[in-house]
């Protein structure tokens, strides 16, 4: 069912990227950052280009801190409560992305329909899907900073949150 789409990307990638990045200036416009650099007044690329400098992990931080104890609608515009720790080469020993449901079904989750459509598109007699997958996640931590708020490595947010459809085919549970 999602090959069409597939396809479609391939077939217009700059327009696909145009309307993935209209897509997340419209729905962060009225987030703190998104009124800082006026993302209402953001119509195309160029516009996006001149109105907001290219950042770090460094210059996002302050956000990051304040939505891990709590505050919201600074970086995206529905709530946050998971974040992915991770290692890097910034000046800190881990980074923390915060990881919405937005990005879990839009990102993470349809990007794995879309290998598995592609994987069986090439191969339509595979029997891939028809047993369990060993899946090894790692390990996620309240945050003691803000309780309703949890991080750990990417896999285990991942696995904390995976929709229905993914608990069917691993093991263990």
């Amino acid at each position: 069912m999602r090959l069409w789409r597939i396809d479609g990307w391939k077939q217009h990638p700059v327009d696909a990227q145009r309307e993935v990045l209209q897509d997340l200036v419209t729905s962060a416009q009225y987030t703190e950052f998104g009124r800082r650099y006026r993302f209402s007044e953001l119509f195309n690329i160029k516009s996006f280009k001149q109105a907001v400098p290219i950042h770090e992990y460094d210059d996002l931080k302050p956000y990051i801190e304040r939505m891990m104890k709590g505050e919201q609608n600074l970086l995206w515009n529905t709530p946050v409560y998971w974040f992915a720790k991770s290692s890097g080469t910034t000046s800190d020993k881990s980074k923390f992305i915060p990881v919405s449901d937005e990005s879990l079904e839009d990102g993470h989750f349809k990007g794995a329909k879309d290998v598995l459509t592609m994987y069986y598109n090439f191969n339509p007699d595979s029997i891939l899907l028809t047993g369990k997958g060993l899946v090894i996640g790692g390990s996620h931590s309240i945050n003691p900073m803000n309780a309703d708020a949890q991080y750990g490595d990417l896999s285990a947010v991942l696995l904390q949150n995976s929709p229905f459809w993914g608990h069917w085919l691993r093991t263990p549970t």
